[in-house]
């Protein structure tokens, strides 16, 4: 099966990314196991407190080009043929920020993910398929290393959620800092899975243990999903990874129209991953979400002394 002719954005800021581990995956032992990551989404070890984690985290509390996002788009007519989107402000942000805009990707490269088996993987706070593939944009070339599930969606569209969210993470080939992410949003449906899910169906049970992994033998099918890319809107954005270390300079491409995702699977999937979407970021540019929450009250405290 051949991924071409996916739309692809510029890459991520070297200088952003230089020396920072940027994948979820971590090496696995000899026994067939994967580590597990240390962070979460719970009260102590997730979103709001991943900077204390460790100190390369630093950004998730202070960085302030922060993903996920929501993206507004009911402004514009067609689709999506005014070159900028407005990203929606939410009503706290700091009203003194202007807003950023959001571009439609327009260049194309040409992706290419040849027939493989591919390693199927829980980390405790995602599930993964480790899958190689190369794509080359721009006189650059990438490689696909993975994708991942959050469940429900991380990134918003016109303020609304998706009961599911892939992200297919890209590395350049020559500088590895460079991070490119697709983002591909699910929708439940009556009808079958699309098959980039049904094809991970009867391996779920494998990898329901967190630190558990398995091999699919006969691949994926990929067919859907370029399909979508080539029809839907494409919204792109320079934002952060949306766990730790939330280093920003990567390139976001927001599939817009979704994918099918039966409801069978998709229960599975959620019992499997359970809660693991960060709360959203807020407009590019603005101030850190933490640091807005952490003054909340303070101006009306302030004008009652």
């Amino acid at each position: 099966m051949l991924f071409k002719s996916l739309i692809f954005a510029s890459t991520a800021s070297a200088t952003c990314l230089h020396g920072l581990s940027m994948f979820k995956r971590a090496a696995g032992s000899e026994n067939g196991t994967v580590e597990v990551n240390t962070f979460g989404y719970g009260p102590q070890d997730g979103p709001f407190n991943w900077a204390s984690l460790a100190p390369e985290n630093e950004a998730c509390k202070a960085g302030t080009n922060q993903s996920p996002i929501n993206i507004g788009t009911e402004d514009l007519p067609g689709n999506l043929t005014r070159r900028n989107v407005i990203i929606h402000k939410r009503a706290c942000v700091n009203e003194t920020t202007s807003d950023a805009t959001i571009g439609a990707a327009a260049d194309r490269p040409v992706v290419d993910i040849p027939e493989q088996a591919v390693e199927f993987e829980n980390l405790g706070t995602t599930i993964e398929v480790v899958v190689n593939g190369t794509t080359s944009f721009d006189g650059t070339d990438f490689r696909l290393v993975q994708f991942h599930m959050h469940t429900p969606s991380e990134h918003h569209i016109n303020d609304e959620y998706f009961p599911l969210e892939v992200h297919m993470v890209h590395q350049g080939v020559l500088d590895n800092t460079q991070l490119a992410v697709i983002a591909l949003m699910f929708q439940v449906s009556a009808s079958n899975s699309d098959p980039i899910i049904s094809g991970l169906s009867s391996s779920l049970d494998a990898i329901a243990t967190p630190g558990t992994k398995t091999s699919i033998e006969d691949g994926l099918d990929f067919s859907s999903v370029l399909s979508k890319i080539e029809t839907s809107d494409i919204l792109q954005y320079s934002g952060s990874l949306t766990t730790p270390p939330c280093a920003e300079g990567v390139t976001f491409l927001v599939v817009k129209d979704p994918l099918d995702v039966g409801v069978e699977d998709f229960n599975k999937i959620k019992s499997i991953v359970k809660f693991n979407s960060r709360f959203i970021q807020n407009t590019l540019g603005g101030d850190n979400m933490l640091a807005i929450g952490a003054n909340s009250g303070a101006v009306a405290a302030n004008a009652t002394e």
